[in-house]
Order: C-alpha cells, then structure tokens, then sequence
C-alpha cells in the first residue's frame, strides 16, 4: 500500500483502528428524509463523536463547512429512487476528479449482490477500485439488500463481504447478524457495521454494535439509529464509549442516559 492510501485510510480510523462513520447520504434515493431535511443542522452536534462522514457530492458542497469538516467518505453510486425501480439499478455517479476535487479520503458504493443487477453494481465496484488505486483512493463496498431483509444473515453477508474484498475494495460495509464472526473472519479487509432499519430503543443499537465489535467489526456507519434518536449527540457518545473505548453495554447505556438527562 502507498503512501497516500495508508494516509487518507489513517484518517478514517482511531489510534485503536476502530472508527464510527455517521452516513448521512439517505437523500440519494429517499428524498428530504426526517430528522435529514437539514444535514448540516443534523451534523453538526453530532460529529464531535465521529470520525468521519458519508455523503454525496451535493450535500458536502452546500450543507458542510469545508473549514470544519470531518474526513469525508464520498458516494459516489446512485441513479435509481424509492418510487422508481429497483433500488439495485444504481451506476457510478461522480467521476475521479470530483473525488479528488472535495479531498474525499475515501469513496463509497453499493453493490446489490443476489439481484437481478448483481454484475452491474459488482462492475461499478471492480470499475471504481480501477479508478481510484492511481490515485491511493480507498473504496468502500457497501452491502445493499433494499427491501429483502431476510438475506441478512451470516452466510450470505460473508459471500458479499469476500466478493468485495476480492474485487479490491478496502472496507466493507455490511449488516450485522448472527454469527456475526463468520462475516468477518473470511473477509481479509475491515468490516465496519450498517445501521439498517431504526431500532426501537437505544440500548438495542448499543447491544448490536457491541457484538459485533466483539465478533471482529473495526467499527460502524450509523445513521437513522443516531441521528433520528430521541437525543442524537447522547446515542453517539455512548457509540463512542463502546468502538473507542471498549465500555460494555450497560455502561454505554449509563453514559448515554446521564447525557440525556434520564
């Protein structure tokens, strides 16, 4: 690995090698989304406890202070919506030069693995990893189910999680499951966590991320569960505590209720 690719990768993780990404790029293919309607307004009392963003082209360019910036994660897939048609038909949407342009320290896209759009999306990653590594860029895949939630389990998110790292991405993104461990210990690249559908209390997103930093995640890329929470600044602290600070769950949950005034 060259030298500007293990300092754009040194920028997106702690001291630890853990890291938590607070995605913000939902807007893509669902539009002004609650709690998003704003993103720098949303961003703004929670990055402190980040260590870096992702997002589009277009929100980094009007909602984010380029003087007062996390390291950026740029998506760079897209082309489909919530009420068009499949959410899988996504092509790459921003060339190299833009990523270079916004001084994103990495870029990031979906791949729709099982669907009718596999060989697309999976060459929208092999095409990005080709145009990036001039470049010392990394490329983050990201597993993308859309509304078929019953793939989210161990032996299917392993099979995405090899294929991406095999086509030269240098994280994955995917779900956590069961058996989470069988995910990570076949994918030679750092796994970080998706966030996936809002949970219904905090302590249910700190018990998951728990386990899966136990079972070998590096980290998460957590929005809806962060920043649609009751109070978002005191969820991201407490997700802070467990990446950063190896605190168990019920300490976590304290942190986060002190905060939170509970």
């Amino acid at each position: 690995m060259d030298w500007g690719k293990k300092n754009r990768l040194s920028q997106l993780f702690g001291a630890d090698g853990k890291c938590f990404y607070l995605p913000i790029d939902h807007g893509y293919f669902l539009g002004p989304t609650n709690k998003l309607e704003k993103p720098g307004e949303t961003v703004a009392p929670i990055k402190q406890y980040c260590d870096a963003l992702f997002a589009t082209r277009g929100i980094i360019r009007n909602c984010i202070d380029p003087e007062d910036s996390l390291p950026l994660i740029l998506r760079v897939s897209g082309g489909t919506s919530v009420v068009g048609g499949p959410l899988s038909n996504e092509m790459l949407t921003t060339s190299i030069e833009e990523v270079i342009r916004l001084n994103a320290q990495a870029v990031g896209v979906s791949c729709f693995v099982g669907t009718e759009h596999e060989k697309q999306t999976l060459g929208n990653l092999s095409e990005l990893v080709n145009l990036c590594e001039p470049y010392g860029i990394p490329v983050m895949a990201v597993t993308a189910v859309g509304k078929e939630l019953e793939k989210r389990e161990a032996r299917f998110l392993a099979l995405c999680a090899r294929i991406f790292a095999e086509l030269g991405a240098s994280v994955v993104k995917t779900y956590w499951c069961e058996d989470f461990e069988k995910v990570t210990e076949g994918c030679p690249v750092p796994v970080v966590i998706a966030g996936g559908p809002k949970c219904d209390t905090v302590r249910e997103v700190l018990e998951f991320v728990h386990d899966g930093i136990q079972r070998g995640a590096v980290g998460v890329n957590l929005g809806r569960n962060v920043w649609q929470a009751e109070n978002p600044p005191a969820v991201a602290r407490a997700l802070k505590a467990i990446i950063h600070e190896d605190r168990s769950i019920d300490e976590a949950v304290k942190i986060h209720d002190e905060m939170a005034g509970k």
